[in-house]
Order: C-alpha cells, then structure tokens, then sequence
C-alpha cells in the first residue's frame, strides 16, 4: 500500500522491548499517523494515548490488536462499534468468535503480525 494510514494499535505498549511499541515507532517512520491506545498510558513515544476505542478521531484505518482473546472480548462492543474497516489481529491476540462477528460486520480481519506487515508496506 502506497498511501499513509491512520492506525489504532490497541494495547499499546510504553516498554521499549513490546512488539506493539516497535510497531508505533515503525510506522511512525514511515509516515502513518499512530494513535496509541491503552487505559494505563497517557504517552508513548511522544504520542498522546487514548482511554478507549471511543476516544479515537474519525477515519481510522486499520486497528491493530495486542491483547490477548479475553481482553478483547471485554472491548467487543467499543471494537465492533469503532466503524475501522480493518483489523488486525496479532499473534496471541487472535479471536475467531470476535473475527467472525466483525466479519459480519463487513470488516476486512487478518490474523497477521503487524510488524511483519509493516515491513512489507502492507499497512
């Protein structure tokens, strides 16, 4: 993909070492606009941290889970009511019964390592 994206990453992460905050700092690098989510942060890398998925400005592209399945079952509502045409769900974080109801929905879902897609300037 050649355009810049609007990318949610929920369960973002403020440790150095999470695959979350690599991903944040990669697409930062190339050019996407990063809106970080987590309730415990108020910053990551510079970046304001968002409570929740309501919280989010409009036009989000692409939202990329790091929770695991019983954590994002708590969040299905706010996920399924966000609008994000697409969502990636990144190892661990996978959840088919959640997949499936996006799905639904008319949402494009990956189970996919962002990072790795990322890299392939495929988000």
């Amino acid at each position: 993909m050649d355009s810049k994206n609007k990318v949610a990453v929920l369960g973002a992460s403020d440790k150095a070492d999470r695959t979350s905050n690599l991903l944040i700092k990669r697409l930062r690098v190339k050019g996407h606009e990063v809106y970080p989510v987590n309730p415990a942060l108020t910053i990551i890398d510079g970046l304001p941290v968002f409570k929740g998925l309501a919280d989010l400005p409009p036009g989000i592209d692409v939202l990329s889970i790091y929770m695991n399945a019983q954590r994002s079952d708590a969040l299905a509502e706010a996920i399924l009511a966000s609008g994000i045409p697409r969502v990636i769900f990144n190892p661990g974080a996978e959840n088919p019964a959640l997949a499936e109801r996006l799905q639904a929905k008319g949402v494009q879902v990956e189970d996919a390592c962002s990072l790795v897609l990322s890299g392939l300037d495929q988000i």
